[in-house]
C-alpha cells in the first residue's frame, strides 16, 4: 500500500486517478482548490468506502501548497507518490491571446507542478524513497496553433521533469511523464468547441479535430490505470503516451521536418482538412460531424 497525493482531482484524470488508487487499496491524499464546488469525487468515495482524503489546495499559491502538504503529511504520514496533474487549457493565437492567459496556464501548469515537487521532495530525498508522476500531454512534444500557451507549458514541464528525474535517481526517486493524447474530460471538449471568429484558421480548426475525435470518447480512467501502473511498479521508463491516438500522433509529428510541420499548419483549410484525412485517416471536417 502507497500513499499518494493528487493534485486537480476536483474531475476528469484527476478524479478517475484518485478513485484508481483507492479501489486499489492504497490511501489517497486528493487536492483541489474548492472541494464544495466539486463533491463528486468525495461522495463517491464515500459511497465505497475508499481511503480517499479530500482537501482544499491551489498548485497556485505559495502558502496554499505548503499549507496542505503539511497538513497532509500530519494525517496521513509520509507521501510515497506525487501525481502533478492539476492543469488548465487556454486557446487562441499568439497574437490575439491576452498576456494575462499565457501567464495563467504556466502559473498552473508549470509553476504549480514546481511548488508541490519542492514541497514534498526534501522528505522523499531523506527517505531515499518516492515516486513524481507529472501529468503532461502529447502537446508537450507536438506544437499545434493555436494551442501555443499550453504547448508552452507542457514542454517546459517535460523539460523540468527530464533535469529533475537525472537529479533525483541518486536518491532512488523515479520521475515519469505521462502524455495522454485527446481524452474525454471537461478540458478536452472546450478545445473542442469553435471560439470568436478570427484572422487565424487555426482555433477552428483544431476544435473540429478535437469534436471529431471525442465522437469516440477516451475515459479519463485509461490514463489513471497508466499512472496507477507506474506508481505501483518500478518501470525505469521517463515517458508514457496513454490514449489510442498518444503514438500515432507522436509519431505523425516526427515523421516531419520542423519546416513541413509548420507549412502543414500554414495551410488554407480545405488543403489541411485533406491533409490531415490523408496522414492521419481522419475526416475532421466540419460538416462531417452533423
Amino acid at each position: 500500500m502507497v500513499t499518494v497525493l493528487i493534485t486537480g482531482t476536483s474531475s476528469g484524470i484527476g478524479m478517475a486517478t484518485a478513485l484508481a488508487f483507492g479501489r486499489a487499496g492504497h490511501r489517497v491524499v486528493a487536492t483541489m482548490r474548492n472541494t464544495t464546488a466539486a463533491p463528486a469525487l468525495a461522495e463517491a468515495a464515500a459511497r465505497e468506502q475508499l481511503a480517499v482524503t479530500v482537501l482544499p489546495m491551489d498548485v497556485d499559491a505559495d502558502a496554499s501548497v505548503r499549507d496542505g502538504i503539511a497538513r497532509a503529511e500530519r494525517e496521513m504520514g509520509p507521501i510515497d507518490v506525487l501525481v502533478n496533474n492539476a492543469g488548465i487549457e487556454r486557446t487562441g493565437s499568439v497574437e490575439e491571446l491576452p498576456l494575462a492567459e499565457f501567464r495563467a496556464v504556466m502559473e498552473t501548469n508549470y509553476f504549480g507542478v514546481i511548488r508541490c515537487t519542492q514541497a514534498l521532495l526534501p522528505t522523499m530525498r531523506q527517505r531515499r524513497s518516492g515516486c513524481i508522476i507529472n501529468v503532461a500531454s502529447v502537446a508537450g512534444r507536438i506544437a499545434s496553433a493555436p494551442m501555443a500557451a499550453y504547448t508552452a507549458s507542457k514542454f517546459a514541464l517535460e523539460a523540468l521533469s527530464e533535469c529533475l528525474a537525472q537529479e533525483v535517481k541518486s536518491f532512488n526517486i523515479r520521475v515519469a511523464i505521462v502524455e495522454p493524447g485527446i481524452i474525454d474530460t471537461a478540458m478536452a471538449r472546450h478545445i473542442g468547441v469553435a471560439s470568436a471568429p478570427s484572422p487565424y484558421a487555426q482555433q477552428r480548426r483544431m476544435a473540429a479535430l478535437f469534436a471529431t475525435a471525442l465522437q469516440a470518447p477516451v475515459s479519463p480512467s485509461l490514463v489513471a490505470e497508466k499512472i496507477l501502473e507506474i506508481a505501483v511498479g518500478d518501470t525505469p521508463l521517463l515517458r508514457h503516451p496513454v490514449g489510442p491516438d498518444a503514438a500515432p500522433f507522436l509519431g505523425w509529428r516526427r515523421a516531419m521536418s520542423d519546416e513541413a510541420w509548420v507549412a502543414l499548419g500554414a495551410l488554407d483549410d480545405a488543403a489541411w482538412y485533406d491533409r490531415i484525412e490523408a496522414d492521419f485517416g481522419m475526416n475532421a471536417r466540419p460538416q462531417a460531424q452533423g
